[in-house]
């Protein structure tokens, strides 16, 4: 049997006391090196980053390309001078997108977007993601707004309308001259200045007369390409109808080869009330007469300006007219012109006319209550609708004209009045 060691007595204080545990083996030299401390450190900062880094690049992820909540699409204005802040909070109260205003401009800057951000109206597809939000800013791709400027208004007519259009900015400082816009369809990006609208208009005019100045018919008594838009101006308030437009032209045309007067009614209008436009009643038989620079019963040839702002059509037509010798054009009751080439013919044209208003007019209006009276008084209104026939005998010691025996007779020319 092996012996156990004597166990030698200990007193009771000394027995509640641990025994001595042996110290911890010393580190190496290594270990204690501040290289590899350091160098642990960072290798455990990197992988802090890294997993950092993915997460936030998933997080990022889903916030960019996640539909958004639009229901619809939508048109909202981003104000100019509008901040990264600013712009968050339009596009969350608009309900574009519904992200935290910082985290919007955290997708902005990781985007790259941060300078390339631009004012502007913009159409928002419906559950457009965050990504699409800022791409659609970035492009600077605004809505243009369809902007139609009818053939034949007079420039303070065109000045009215883009005054009365809250899309345009700013004021036109003058009118421009009459005959230099160009009615057409346009697009503007909303806030564009009015200012800049006529620019345009007048560029578009410079390049379509030049382009058809250049393809005119060279035999044409026109000399200029002034005098074009003026005669186009003339042709332009005399029809709206495509295929009378050449024709139309040509009588005026031929008109001026034979130095007869023009003799048209709307230039009588645009004498008395200039860039109006619009009379608002019938022409007085007085102001048939009136002299007037514009007036095509009193003056040669061309008035000294456009009447209006003619269409692309009008100076086409005017620049090459039908060849024809018409001379002579009235309302034929169905919305068009009959044509001729002599007064005889015209003057039959324009009886048939009258037969056929009184026609209607006999079956349209209803026999009044109280007979009429026997004879009209000196001085009375002419109620037909047209001007061609010659006016009833009064007791007035001066002859009235027998009537207007001018190119243009079309039953949307406002009525004569004799007075």
């Amino acid at each position: 049997m092996s012996e156990r060691p004597p166990i030698s007595p200990r007193s009771p204080r000394a027995a509640l006391e641990p025994e001595q545990v042996p110290p911890p083996p010393k580190r190496s030299d290594r270990a204690r090196n501040p290289f590899v401390i350091v160098g642990n450190a960072i290798f455990t900062i990197l992988i802090i980053l890294m997993i950092g880094a993915g997460a936030t690049y998933y997080y990022g992820k889903q916030t960019l390309e996640s539909p958004g909540p639009l229901q619809e699409d939508k048109v909202v204005n981003i104000p100019a001078r509008a901040g990264k802040r600013d712009i968050a909070d339009v596009l969350s109260r608009e309900g574009v997108i519904n992200v935290n205003p910082w985290v919007f401009i955290g997708s902005v800057f990781a985007l790259k977007a941060s300078s390339d951000l631009k004012p502007g109206e913009y159409s928002f597809q419906k559950n457009a993601s965050l990504r699409d939000v800022i791409a659609t800013i970035v492009d600077g791709k605004v809505v243009q707004h369809a902007i139609t400027i009818p053939e034949g208004l007079t420039s303070e007519q065109i000045v009215t309308r883009l005054t009365d259009n809250d899309i345009f900015t700013g004021s036109v400082r003058e009118i421009p001259r009459e005959g230099t816009l160009l009615p057409e369809t346009y697009k503007f990006p909303r806030g564009t200045t009015r200012d800049q609208v006529i620019q345009r208009l007048q560029q578009a005019q410079k390049r379509v007369l030049a382009e058809i100045w250049e393809r005119r018919n060279t035999d044409s008594p026109l000399k200029s390409p002034d005098q074009l838009v003026t005669l186009a101006s003339i042709v332009e308030k005399e029809t709206g109808r495509a295929d009378e437009r050449s024709r139309v032209a040509a009588v005026f045309v031929n008109r001026l080869r034979q130095r007869m007067k023009l003799q048209s009614d709307p230039t009588i209008i645009y004498g008395l009330v200039g860039g109006k436009g619009t009379l608002g009643r019938p022409i007085k038989r007085s102001e048939i007469t009136q002299p007037s620079p514009y007036n095509t019963y009193v003056i040669d040839g061309l008035p000294p300006g456009p009447i209006a702002n003619p269409g692309r059509a009008s100076l086409e037509a005017t620049a090459n007219p039908a060849r024809t010798r018409d001379l002579f054009f009235v309302a034929d009751g169905t919305g068009g012109h009959a044509f001729t080439e002599t007064y005889d013919q015209h003057a039959k044209n324009v009886a048939k006319l009258r037969a056929s208003e009184k026609q209607i007019q006999n079956d349209t209006v209803e026999p009044a209550d109280d007979p009429a009276p026997a004879a009209a008084a000196p001085g009375a209104a002419d109620t037909n609708p047209t001007a061609a026939t010659p006016p009833k005998p009064t007791n007035q010691k001066k002859p009235l004209r027998s009537g207007r025996q001018g190119a243009a007779q079309q039953t949307t020319s406002p009525p004569v009045v004799q007075r």
